[in-house]
């Protein structure tokens, strides 16, 4: 493959090591894990145990992991077909899926600041002309 091959490949490669790393460390379908996740990593006695347990509460931290599998599945490689290769690519889907994870929590931050915005200007409007809002 040519070097753009592999990149766009790493390109998408991260989309779904973004999602899954994303949606473990925030999303609320794994609140209760995550919840038991971040009270292990702080009360475990070892320092193993503590660190073992962080991975789940960080998505930088779990994007790592998550590429591993991604890329024993796919033997997806980057300039090298050995061991250089798959470090390049893995070190490449973890940047580049901490680029989409960031662009996503500004994304919901901006979403989130406009619905606070909608609501106030709704709030005003019923309290000062009476009008009702849907």
């Amino acid at each position: 493959m040519s070097i753009g091959e592999q990149l766009f490949l790493l390109a998408i490669l991260a989309i779904p090591v973004a999602c899954m790393a994303w949606t473990v460390t925030h999303e609320e379908v794994f609140r209760e894990p995550h919840e038991y996740c971040v009270r292990k990593s702080k009360a475990c006695r070892t320092l193993l145990a503590r660190k073992f347990f962080y991975l789940f509460t960080c998505e930088y931290c779990f994007s790592h992991y998550v590429t591993v599998l991604v890329l024993a599945l796919t033997n997806a490689t980057l300039l090298f077909d050995d061991w250089r290769g798959y470090m390049l690519a893995g070190f490449t889907i973890v940047w580049l899926a901490n680029q989409y994870m960031s662009l996503y929590a500004r994304l919901r931050l901006d979403i989130k600041r406009e619905r606070v915005e909608i609501t106030e200007i709704q709030h005003e409007a019923e309290k000062h002309h009476g009008i009702t809002v849907s």
